[in-house]
């Protein structure tokens, strides 16, 4: 392996177990592509791809953004919005993903639609509304919030150990230069945290395309779905779940390949 290093540099780089992985990937793709079988389920797997990568998108999106507005709130000198933000994070937390999505799927819509329905009543009653019906949130917007509640808790706890992080001492140099609390935290504290946490946030979205596979709990057509439904089919349980994985496989070590040069490039730089 040494003399390959020095023979190859970029052996160097490349750790040993993404060697093998890479070697056992090949070797099923080589097997998957000799096998007509696999490119029939390759084909009705592909729309699943696009739900997958989508939904936990869109999800991570809505949870940087929640998460950061309850990590805020926890570092908050105000004893209530902290308390608050600390009981969200906590039951979130405490609480398992796929127990979540069922919950927010088959008890928060439908209180969220009762809710809507109350509010609008007025405009209802003179028609200029329909009343909405639980089937008007579909199964993948439901699935979206899921995640995204379920992760904005974990992401919130990343937000306030990266902002913890930053020396205090910056916090008072700013304001005694004329910065007002919020300018010091937009400015000056922000952009240095957010270069401490990147790493852990990235290894969050690729946590999150794996528990996407839970949204085929709710009939959602990702990867998982698709695969169950073509396996239960055509008895080739086998052969489809090969695919099922490997496909996971290519974009969680795709994304762990980026977070490990993200990681290197930031720790060069500092």
């Amino acid at each position: 392996m040494r003399a390959a290093a020095r023979r190859f540099p970029l052996f160097s780089s490349i750790p040993s177990w993404l060697l093998a992985a890479l070697l056992i990937g090949s070797m099923a793709t080589w097997h998957m592509v000799r096998d007509e079988s696999y490119s029939v389920i390759l084909s009705a797997l592909t729309k699943g791809i696009f739900t997958t990568l989508y939904v936990s998108l869109i999800a991570y999106a809505a949870a940087i953004t929640l998460g950061l507005f309850f990590g805020l709130m926890r570092i908050s000198s105000n004893r209530v919005i902290r308390e608050s933000a600390t009981f969200y994070i906590e039951i979130i937390r405490g609480i398992p993903m796929l127990v979540l999505l069922y919950y927010i799927a088959f008890v928060g819509a439908p209180s969220l639609v009762k809710g809507l329905n109350w509010m609008l009543t007025p405009m209802i009653d003179m028609g200029l509304l329909d009343k909405l019906s639980v089937r008007d949130i579909s199964f993948v917007f439901r699935a979206i919030l899921a995640l995204t509640i379920g992760y904005s808790a974990f992401i919130a706890e990343i937000f306030r150990a990266g902002i913890e992080s930053i020396p205090s001492g910056q916090m008072e140099a700013a304001i005694a230069s004329g910065m007002s609390r919020r300018q010091a935290m937009q400015y000056v504290i922000l952009p240095q945290a957010v270069r401490t946490v990147l790493p852990p946030l990235a290894n969050d979205f690729v946590a999150m395309i794996k528990d996407s596979a839970l949204v085929s709990a709710l009939g959602v057509q990702d990867i998982t779905q698709l695969g169950k439904v073509y396996s239960a089919s055509t008895f080739q349980f086998f052969e489809t779940y090969n695919v099922v994985a490997l496909l996971y496989l290519a974009m969680t070590l795709s994304l762990t390949l980026g977070v490990r040069v993200l990681e290197k490039k930031l720790s060069a730089s500092t």
